[in-house]
């Protein structure tokens, strides 16, 4: 109930603040499973973006530990199925609580395999995740505004779904299989954003 009160108080406030949104592919979307709906992670918004997109679908989400800390933010980020992972140190529980969450629960799980903003190299839990709860992972792009001044000035925002990726004939995620991974993942974000636009290249603002 509270996920679905934020997320349509996000989407309000998405649309005050910009309202120039297209989601793309939504069809794609498995309607009778959970998933993983993995991204690029290109600003601090694009997940509010895929929560609202992939509606009516509910999400968990990771975030840092550090948000915790707060009592009001803890509060909120809980209500709204958010669980701490630690950064520098994820621990068993980074893998395991996603797993009985997707395995247990309805909620699907949205994630940024690069694991920050302006990196590109994916992750491997994603993979293990995905296999170890039996489920497809939905590679998804953000296009649109990189700063707070260009999202208010109406700029376009493109969110475009691909079609799910099964990762289990996948047998290790060892260095060949993380390869196989990057491979698949990376290359449907490559797809997704040439489809948006030819000519897109993230480039991080310094």
């Amino acid at each position: 109930m509270f996920f679905t009160f934020m997320r349509g108080l996000v989407r309000v406030v998405l649309f005050l603040v910009n309202g120039n949104v297209r989601y793309q592919n939504r069809e794609l979307l498995p309607k009778d499973e959970n998933y993983i709906l993995v991204a690029p992670h290109r600003t601090w918004w694009d997940p509010l973006y895929l929560a609202v997109g992939a509606r009516p679908k509910k999400f968990a989400f990771m975030a840092k530990e550090e948000l915790f800390k707060n009592p009001v933010l803890r509060f909120i980020l809980t209500k709204a199925n958010a669980f701490p992972v630690k950064r520098d140190k994820p621990g068993p529980s980074a893998i395991k609580t996603p797993v009985k969450i997707l395995k247990d629960t309805e909620l699907s799980l949205i994630m940024f395999p690069s694991g920050t903003r302006h990196s590109t190299a994916l992750k491997g839990g994603m993979a293990v995740i995905a296999k170890m709860a039996k489920v497809r992972v939905v590679p998804s792009v953000y296009q649109g505004p990189l700063s707070l001044k260009d999202l208010f000035k109406r700029k376009r925002v493109t969110v475009r779904f691909g079609e799910p990726i099964d990762l289990s004939d996948i047998k290790k995620i060892n260095n060949d299989g993380l390869a196989e991974v990057e491979r698949r993942i990376q290359g449907a974000f490559d797809q997704l954003d040439k489809e948006i636009d030819p000519s897109f290249r993230y480039e991080v603002k310094k």
